[in-house]
């Protein structure tokens, strides 16, 4: 027994060490990042594409640039809340730097080396070029500050231990794109899978709630429990690209519905690109491969 324990204790010992080597949080490499000079104004234009307003502005604020959270995201692992990014130093993220931020929306991981939940998703984020991270936050910085204090994650045990995350990335997190595809698609490759995150609410997940990269855009339920997310593969989606481009700037649908929900959002969003922007979008979802079911 004793020879036993002499061998299982140095095991644990050096088994933990490494579990928590491989879980510690990644950084940016920060010289990608020394000597950029953001452009408020191209900044906009990736502020609006990435959806930042639509997550963080308060629950039915009108006020959609004052960034202060609230809204809830119920998940099978609790619900998390957006929290305050508005250019107040103490309750928003005023006292960052372009490398935190670079951090957080590249790797998830906060200014205190923190791993955030995957609720934010900077598993689309990570494949920013740094010029539009360094553009975003020079135009970040021109909105209006606020001092309401974001509110907790409701997360219970074990999903609330933060170093856990480490290990889910190890899974899960891939800075590549999907989809291979030729230089006409790579602005809509660029759009859907990095800035607008749309495989967050149409690609299924699996039971620890990483994307099913098999499924691709291929539909998930709906994270609230009403209904589903519809796929946007061709062989299930019907619409020619024009129809999708149409629905993305004016949100009706060619069976004359009209949008509704969080994709309202999405659709507002959209209809401030341009339509080459559209047309980019519209052309890499008609590219997609079918499901095959």
């Amino acid at each position: 027994m004793k020879k036993l324990l002499g061998f299982l204790v140095p095991a644990a010992i050096v088994a933990a060490g490494a579990g928590w080597f491989l879980t510690g949080p990644s950084q940016v490499d920060a010289s990608a990042y020394e000597g950029l000079t953001g452009d408020a104004d191209r900044g906009e234009t990736v502020f609006t594409a990435a959806g930042c307003a639509s997550c963080h502005h308060a629950p039915e604020g009108e006020a959609k640039l004052v960034l202060v959270g609230g809204q809830p995201f119920a998940s099978d692992f609790g619900t998390f809340y957006a929290p305050n990014i508005t250019p107040d130093a103490q309750a928003g993220i005023g006292d960052w730097s372009l490398t935190d931020l670079a951090n957080a929306l590249t790797q998830g991981v906060s200014p205190q080396g923190q791993h955030y939940y995957p609720a934010f998703p900077y598993t689309a984020y990570s494949k920013m070029e740094p010029q539009d991270v360094a553009d975003l936050w020079a135009y970040m910085q021109t909105l209006p500050a606020d001092g309401t204090a974001s509110q907790a994650h409701d997360v219970g045990f074990p999903f609330n231990i933060r170093r856990s995350l480490g290990g889910w990335k190890l899974l899960f997190f891939r800075e590549s794109f999907v989809m291979d595809v030729d230089p006409n698609l790579e602005r809509g490759r660029y759009l859907v899978e990095a800035l607008a995150h749309c495989a967050e609410c149409h690609t299924p997940r699996n039971a620890l709630g990483g994307l099913d990269r098999g499924r691709w855009m291929g539909g998930a339920p709906n994270p609230s429990g009403e209904g589903s997310i519809p796929p946007l593969t061709p062989d299930k989606l019907s619409w020619s690209a024009e129809d999708v481009a149409y629905y993305l700037e004016t949100g009706f649908t060619p069976e004359f519905d009209a949008v509704g929900g969080h994709m309202a959002e999405v659709v507002e969003n959209f209809s401030q690109l341009t339509a080459e922007d559209r047309k980019a979008v519209a052309a890499y979802v008609k590219a997609l491969p079918p499901l095959g079911e």
